[in-house]
């Protein structure tokens, strides 16, 4: 960082402290998303290391994924559950945005997300985005594609019916929910793609599954990955 970025950086610190969105103590200078502690003691899962793990085997036999992942484990009661409870509801889209630059430095890093042509987030339907102002699956998007290089689609694929929340369903009831909700606009321009579909939390998969079959039945050689910020060790069939 040249001094004139310190002296920048300095004076807009001043005005708008970075705070880190974990433990809400002020970030470091040169911490992207989160500070020093709460980096080396985040509850990774290391899923982006392997080919083929839990989150995959969620897919098998039932949507053609070739990679999927999560930063975190989504536990109850941990500081990092509440980040993400301030990232959807609270409007901390630039936590987002961060957290997703980091996670995109690693996906990159691991060397197994190489091949992804385009980033694309679940859509939220135009109602849910204004009640809440912004999407916040799509800055997770923005920001690992920002890290992997490569461009963030955020018009190609729409939510057309307005579905109520899935947090308090059951497995089931969450499959019939998200059912035929989506609808993709501009296919052309998915044609032969290597996808990475997006969200906040994975737990059973349904959205994510909704969304890829409806990309696959409207496009023509289209390769799906997944990557979540967090995600729940009962939803891949783990103990807690």
């Amino acid at each position: 960082m040249s001094m004139l970025s310190d002296i920048f950086w300095d004076i807009f610190s001043l005005f708008a402290p970075r705070t880190c969105p974990v433990c809400g103590e002020k970030l470091p200078r040169h911490n992207i998303a989160v500070c020093t502690l709460c980096e080396v003691t985040a509850p990774l899962t290391n899923l982006w290391q392997e080919s083929h793990n839990a989150m995959t085997e969620r897919f098998w036999g039932i949507l053609p994924i070739e990679r999927a992942a999560a930063l975190f484990w989504y536990v109850d009661g941990s500081e990092w559950r509440e980040a993400i409870h301030r990232i959807k509801y609270s409007g901390a889209w630039l936590a987002a945005y961060n957290l997703g630059r980091w996670y995109g430095t690693i996906l990159k890093e691991s060397g197994n997300f190489d091949d992804v042509d385009r980033v694309v987030a679940v859509p939220l339907h135009w109602a849910r985005r204004m009640q809440r102002g912004y999407n916040q699956s799509e800055y997770i998007a923005k920001g690992i594609a920002h890290s992997l290089g490569v461009e963030a689609d955020t018009r190609s694929v729409r939510r057309y019916r307005y579905n109520r929340s899935q947090t308090t369903r059951h497995k089931t009831e969450r499959w019939d929910n998200v059912e035929g909700i989506f609808r993709v606009r501009s296919p052309k321009k998915l044609n032969g793609k290597h996808i990475l579909l997006v969200d906040d939390v994975f737990t059973t998969g349904a959205t994510i599954l909704s969304l890829g079959e409806t990309i696959l039945k409207a496009t023509t050689g289209c390769r799906l990955s997944v990557a979540t910020l967090a995600a729940s060790r009962r939803g891949l069939g783990q103990k807690e």
